[in-house]
């Protein structure tokens, strides 16, 4: 059952987590109060049986929405209309995101003034100018190199006129504004336009847009930040003491919070609807199905921001403070540098996003980078990255020394390489920090400024300046780490194809026609088609498997003396439901397509070799076929 699937992927995924908090407030620092130990169990089982809920029917429901819309939107036809609906769906979608309304909250605790339900929605409407941007940078053409460089030497400028103390969360807001909601609708959003109205005609111009679109919020929470200061003299009151504690009980907390996730959720639904009865016109069972699965996000929703509220957000501010309790030693407050790194680590690696990543990565070097390669490279650079926000706390360095640097490392990278691994590094940089970042490390940075801010007397730093800042950090690592492998990838390819050409160029000559000059030395040389003088010519295979079984059918091809050998990596989009109750199949989405080029005098070794090696004479294993060759040319 696919709920049991993914509540076991969420606990595993939260274990890291539930490990750190056992061993500090059970044994490092156990807490004085059985109730607190109460609320902290009660928060991580409503964390982790919310975000289930939450993703169950995001897949039932929020993410079909997006993906008809996206397609949907191209039949407007009008550049005006898509570009608004782009706006106002990217608006939409980021308002009910999970990781910003937690974030709302945290900084509604520390600075009384940010009003709650607008700081969702400047943030929100950040996102939809900025996706509203992207989809003309696409009909338009315009190089992702260029708008890239451009939005961050404006957005940078821009921080000499911010407060301080909104710098941090406002880099925080973006990256908490891009996950598990607002991507595939961004996404859907980008897909259509560029299949159908970019000059390119591929999804190629999809990546990116969840990069361009993270510049919105940053900028939105900078104008925020502007105005506040000026509404209240020039100079913003002092940071409140961060308490996410509460006296309340969980079914107090649920019902103050009803209205809240209900205002996020509805206007999805109430956009939606037009849609439906105009364009898409689903069946009515699909219809209904699509609002059961809204349902099920709210209500996922709702434990979820209420687990956090009860005990969850409780539990980080209490680990981040332990450490800086001044009845200890001044060197244990350096031990958060370990808690922060594996927190790090854990969390991305639990991430849907960097698994999504991971998968588009693969599918687009057709396996030279290995999806659990990202996940790794990101998980460690995002364990550095947590690392540093907490050196960055800790000695309250301006975080401006950190991001600036590694901002313009990223920048400059962008010249050596290609715009696709561009576009990819700004989106994994958007999708990384999710909602457990928000829940659990967001609270822990707010405790740790706080235990600093309460040792360092009048020098001590603003919690809001000092405290937020950790998504920041998550989000610029993916930039460089991401772009990193695309330089080594595209180096790689070029050598490789190098050899390759010179490697088949030998091959391949003797099943030319040879002209009178031509040179024998070639032939002699090649000893992969000595039997070629046996047979009448060659034959075009192609070969549909599962991606696992890649590595071994290459050996096996080019055992048999395979030539021009191309792999393509690619998903099936035919209904799973079909091919189990129709055609009786069960799917693998994960595919491959193997093409190449083999002596006809091969065919029946081959046949052979797939049926008993590979199994293809059973059902649902692979497909495979040839075309005859009469004549090549070079």
């Amino acid at each position: 059952m696919k709920t049991t699937r993914v509540l076991k992927e969420t606990f595993l995924s939260t274990i890291p987590l539930a490990v750190v908090i056992i061993i500090v407030c059970g044994f490092v620092a156990p807490m004085e109060s059985t109730l607190d130990y109460f609320k902290l169990i009660i928060g991580y089982v409503s964390v982790v049986i919310g975000q289930t809920l939450f993703l169950v029917g995001l897949d039932a429901s929020i993410l079909p929405i997006g993906k008809l819309v996206g397609k949907s939107l191209i039949k407007l036809k009008k550049a005006v209309f898509i570009i608004f609906f782009g706006f106002l769906f990217g608006f939409l979608a980021t308002a009910a995101e999970p990781a910003l309304a937690v974030l709302a909250r945290q900084a509604k605790m520390v600075m009384p003034i940010i009003h709650h339900t607008l700081f969702i929605w400047i943030l929100s409407a950040g996102i939809g100018v900025f996706v509203g941007f992207a989809l003309f940078r696409i009909m338009k053409d315009i190089s992702i190199k260029i708008v890239f460089a451009a939005l961050y030497i404006i957005l940078f400028a821009t921080i000499i006129f911010v407060p301080t103390e909104f710098v941090a969360l406002a880099f925080d807001g973006s990256g908490a504004t891009t996950g598990d909601v607002s991507v595939p609708f961004i996404l859907a959003l980008g897909m259509g336009v560029s299949a159908t109205m970019s000059k390119h005609k591929t999804n190629d111009d999809t990546f990116g847009i969840i990069g361009m679109a993270s510049v919105g919020p940053i900028l939105a929470v900078f104008f925020y930040g502007i105005i506040l200061k000026a509404l209240n003299g020039g100079h913003l009151p002092a940071a409140s003491v961060y308490d996410p504690g509460t006296t309340q009980g969980f079914a107090a907390i649920l019902i103050s919070n009803l209205g809240e996730v209900a205002l996020a959720l509805i206007p999805v639904l109430i956009v939606f609807l037009p849609f439906q009865f105009f364009f898409i016109k689903l069946p009515k069972k699909e219809f209904i199905k699509i609002l059961l699965g809204a349902i099920t996000v709210y209500a996922g929703l709702l434990i979820f921001l209420s687990g956090i509220d009860f005990g969850f957000a409780f539990a980080g501010k209490y680990i981040g403070e332990v450490f800086l309790d001044p009845t200890r030693s001044a060197w244990f407050k350096w031990l958060l540098l370990i808690v922060g790194f594996v927190l790090g680590v854990a969390i991305t690696l639990s991430e849907p996003g960097v698994t999504v990543l991971g998968d588009q990565l693969e599918e687009i070097t057709n396996g030279h980078i290995k999806k659990m390669t990202i996940r790794l490279t990101l998980a460690l650079g995002i364990g550095v990255a947590s690392l540093l926000s907490i050196v960055k706390i800790l000695t309250q360095i301006n975080i401006l020394w950190f991001l600036v640097p590694l901002y313009a490392i990223a920048l400059i990278m962008m010249k050596f390489t290609s715009p696709l691994f561009v576009g990819l590094a700004f989106d994994s940089g958007g999708v990384s920090g999710g909602a457990l970042t928000s829940a659990f490390l967001t609270p822990l940075t707010l405790g740790v400024a706080q235990g600093v801010a309460a040792t360092a007397g009048g020098a001590a730093q603003s919690i809001l300046t000092n405290g937020f800042g950790i998504i920041a950090f998550i989000s610029v690592t993916p930039l460089i780490a991401v772009q990193a492998l695309g330089i080594v990838y595209d180096f790689g390819q070029k050598k490789h194809q190098k050899l390759v050409d010179e490697d088949e160029f030998v091959g391949l000559q003797p099943l030319l026609p040879q002209p009178a000059n031509f040179s024998t030395n070639l032939v002699e040389e090649n000893a992969a088609f000595d039997t070629c003088a046996e047979c009448n010519g060659v034959d075009f295979w192609v070969i549909i498997a599962s991606r696992k079984q890649k590595d071994t059918l290459l050996c096996s091809l080019l055992e048999m003396g395979a030539h021009l050998t191309n792999t393509i990596y690619g998903r099936g989009t035919v209904e799973a439901s079909y091919l189990q109750n129709v055609l009786g199949l069960v799917p693998d989405e994960h595919k491959m397509m193997v093409m190449c080029i083999l002596p006809d005098s091969k065919t029946d070794e081959i046949t052979k070799m797939l049926s008993k090696k590979f199994h293809f004479d059973q059902p649902n294993t692979g497909i495979a076929f040839t075309i005859p060759i009469d004549q090549l040319s070079m």
